[in-house]
């Protein structure tokens, strides 16, 4: 099977940069499929260049604006040879785009949805974010195969678009043993030995993780001999860490630029999840794999993973009630994988069922 894949992840830890665990795995799909070639929206300033090994290509737009990604995705296209089938990262401008390709070529259309984009929430961030709600189901009506990360967002597009494709629910796979077998390190420990409860939010501080809501709750409900850990960045970073001083608590608040969020799991008590809306929720999974607690919005895989749900309103007394009754460990509930061998026949086999339509 000759797999033609178009995304839009620029991130230093996406699939256009070797040696990331992103890229590691497209080798393994790689593998599966037979052949796989990737077209990847890109900037000339991102540097990504292209890769090509056995059965793997992957292509960087390296366009100059953000207004030719679709050309340029369509000239990479062309001196490719055709594939069995085009897989697409979301149903928005990368459908479209990959939509109008399957078209020109005369081949299947395999639609992936990682994001909980008819949340409420998602449509109230933006103008561009209601258009791609309508783009999505013009998108999602003409694709052979339509892969979701969880039951909740397959429920909410089949409602709201009444439709009639075929859905699989495939969630994100997580490596659960690398969590849960996380060693402790001391010299990580020591730093914040002064508190006697140490609370982590991994996240990207952009406005729809709703960080400072966590932010707040903490300084409603936190006993003096606590901390909280924020381990991301993004456009909101200097607006939350004003937010810490307003509320007298910065000295208790750390703001972390850590590479690998895994080294802290098992050094504090309680993982929180603020988003007003997630596709999946790699964290609460992560955290729930390492033992931990998790105090979440009722967003993505969270119910369902087994943490502890609560409304944003509420947050801050569950918060509170978390401090007085714990529960103090987790496990994680509901994991779909045995392995990572098993995820990739099940996405091989997933993609396939587009040709078979």
């Amino acid at each position: 099977m000759h797999v033609l894949q178009i995304g839009s992840d620029r991130s230093k830890r996406g699939i256009l940069f070797p040696g990331t665990p992103a890229f590691e795995r497209q080798i393994s799909y790689a593998h599966a499929f037979g052949r796989l070639d990737i077209v990847g929206f890109s900037l000339h300033s991102d540097g990504a260049i292209e890769h090509l090994q056995e059965g793997l290509s992957i292509h960087p737009t390296n366009s100059f604006s953000k207004l030719f990604y679709g050309l340029d995705t369509i000239r990479i296209v062309r001196r490719l040879p055709r594939p069995d089938v085009i897989s697409v990262q979301d149903p928005f401008e990368t459908g479209m785009l990959g939509l109008f390709i399957a078209r020109m070529l005369n081949v299947p259309l395999h639609v992936q949805v990682h994001t909980d984009f008819l949340s409420p929430h998602y449509t109230q961030h933006s103008f561009l974010n209601r258009l791609r709600v309508a783009i999505a189901g013009f998108v999602l009506h003409r694709a052979q195969h339509v892969r979701v990360v969880s039951d909740r967002i397959k429920d909410e597009i089949v409602v709201h678009y009444r439709l009639k494709t075929h859905i699989s629910v495939l969630p994100i796979f997580v490596d659960v043993e690398k969590f849960r077998d996380a060693p402790r390190l001391s010299g990580l420990e020591a730093c914040f030995e002064q508190f006697k409860t140490k609370l982590l939010i991994v996240s990207r501080l952009e406005p729809e993780k709703n960080v400072a809501l966590a932010i707040e709750s903490f300084a409603k409900a936190s006993p003096r001999e606590s901390c909280l850990i924020i381990i991301g960045s993004g456009s909101e970073e200097e607006k939350l860490k004003k937010l810490t001083q307003e509320k007298n608590i910065a000295e208790r608040v750390f703001f972390e630029n850590a590479a690998a969020p895994i080294d802290y799991y098992p050094i504090v008590d309680l993982v929180l999840v603020t988003s007003h809306y997630e596709g999946y929720g790699l964290v609460i999974i992560e955290a729930l794999a390492a033992g931990k607690p998790v105090l979440s919005t009722d967003v993505g895989i969270a119910r369902a993973a087994g943490a502890i749900i609560t409304s944003e309103q509420e947050f801050p007394a569950a918060l509170a009630q978390w401090f007085k009754d714990g529960p103090r460990t987790m496990q994680l509930k509901n994991y779909s994988y045995k392995n990572f061998e098993e995820y990739v026949r099940e996405y091989s086999d997933d993609i396939a069922a587009s040709i078979k339509k």
